[in-house]
């Protein structure tokens, strides 16, 4: 199929009363956005509307007649406010046929949980005349995906441990092998972290007045900076490759990596090619390292464990910390932080030890310590060392931004680490 049956414009409608109710939020934009963007193409619209028939048909009647490529999400449940499929069968005029295989496919779900099924579950089992079934290995409700009147449409499910993966493997796939997208993206995204956006920006300016053709966007998150080369034809993608590869040689160790690198990741990666293990300490970010790193599959092949050691007696109980020590210097200090790093890797028989203490808000700290001050503590064969860190914002920005900056930190200790060797290997070889 040639480029101009490709998609041009895409809309989403989200269905659900709780998305408006502010009991759940929505992320659904913010991935689909980005998962698109991949691939060339802005959303052209997103809509959120309760799960009401007249709502339904309302938002088909102002999105499906202008749209190239509509996706839904959410009201394909079992329950009776699940009505998706109903309102829209009878928007497109098509009728709605029982799936038997469907019904199976939820049937051994439900026995391997060891559960009962109720009838309601059948409500799934039904797809608009015409449609695919897109499969959810995480859950009874299936998507559907049709083609209907020179229009496509995506029906996925609410959770986004459903839809996720369905986007992934049953969506993209369908619209790649109908050649209504294309796999070449539009775009190189480097990842920044220790550098501020508009700091960023200056720097990489040169490039960008040199670079014809070329767009850049910047994108702040989590305490990282993305930053994306664009292009639109072939020369100019090729002077963006060029402009991505000098920013990397720039930038120095505040580059990152390319795409969505994850630190985590790259620490767990490093370590496992070394048969090196980690332990962290943890207070003001309250095991979210750990997390971070225990989302890595395979990370139990380097990742010993954490402590969470909030207060002063944690500390000094579960990290053998000498209580004198941390009324001496504080609990929230760069003392405090290299002995929590140093304990955990101890106490966990491992190589490296990583931690975090500070205030997180919106009480404690003084004039010499404020609130958003937060040290990190970190433990290698090569030495110890800790890093003050100050971040502006409410206590959950603080806390993510620490663990972020702590990994970035050992990051960019392991990189040192890592030049230094190759330097030696090199002069000896």
């Amino acid at each position: 199929m040639n480029s101009t049956h490709m998609l041009r414009k895409i809309d989403v409608i989200h269905l659900g009363d709780e998305l408006l109710l502010g009991l759940r939020a929505n992320t659904h934009l913010q991935y689909l956005g980005r998962k698109f963007s991949q691939y060339g193409y802005t959303l052209s619209s997103d809509l959120v509307i309760r799960d009401h028939r007249d709502e339904i048909l309302a938002a088909m009647a102002q999105v499906w007649p202008s749209t190239d490529l509509l996706i839904t999400t959410g009201g394909l449940g079992p329950t009776v406010d699940d009505i998706t499929r109903q309102a829209i069968a009878s928007f497109l005029g098509l009728d709605l046929e029982f799936n038997e295989a469907v019904e199976e496919t939820i049937r051994q779900r439900f026995s391997r949980m060891g559960r009962e099924m109720h009838e309601n579950n059948l409500r799934q089992c039904y797809q608009l005349k015409g449609s695919e079934i897109m499969e959810n290995p995480n859950g009874t409700a299936p998507g559907l995906f049709l083609e209907h009147d020179g229009r496509y449409l995506a029906m996925l499910p609410g959770p986004p441990r459903e839809l996720m993966p369905m986007v992934e493997n049953q969506l993209l796939p369908r619209l790649l092998k109908r050649g209504l997208i294309e796999e070449q993206r539009a775009f190189i995204q480097i990842r920044t972290c220790g550098i501020g956006e508009s700091a960023l920006e200056a720097k990489l300016q040169p490039l960008v007045d040199a670079a014809e053709g070329v767009s850049v966007s910047f994108c702040v998150h989590s305490g990282v900076v993305d930053v994306r080369f664009a292009w639109q034809d072939a020369p100019a993608m090729e002077r963006a490759k060029t402009s991505a590869e000098a920013a990397r040689e720039q930038l120095g160790d505040d580059f990152v990596g390319y795409g969505d690198f994850d630190m985590a990741k790259s620490i767990i990666a490093h370590l496992s090619t070394q048969g090196q293990r980690l332990a962290v300490a943890e207070s003001c970010t309250g095991g979210m390292i750990a997390s971070a790193l225990t989302d890595i599959p395979g990370a139990s092949k380097v990742f010993s464990g954490g402590i969470v050691a909030y207060t002063n007696e944690a500390k000094v109980l579960a990290l053998g910390i000498p209580e004198d020590f941390v009324l001496q210097h504080d609990a929230v200090s760069a003392e405090t932080a290299v002995a929590m790093a140093t304990a955990a890797a101890e106490s966990l028989s491992s190589d490296y030890g990583l931690s975090t203490t500070g205030y997180a808000g919106p009480e404690g700290g003084n004039e010499q310590v404020p609130v958003g001050t937060v040290f990190i503590g970190y433990h290698s064969p090569y030495g110890a060392w800790s890093k003050r860190i100050h971040v502006n914002g409410d206590r959950s920005l603080i806390r993510q931004r620490a663990t972020v900056y702590a990994l970035d930190l050992m990051r960019r200790k392991l990189r040192k680490y890592r030049q230094e060797e190759d330097a030696y290997r090199a002069q000896q070889g």
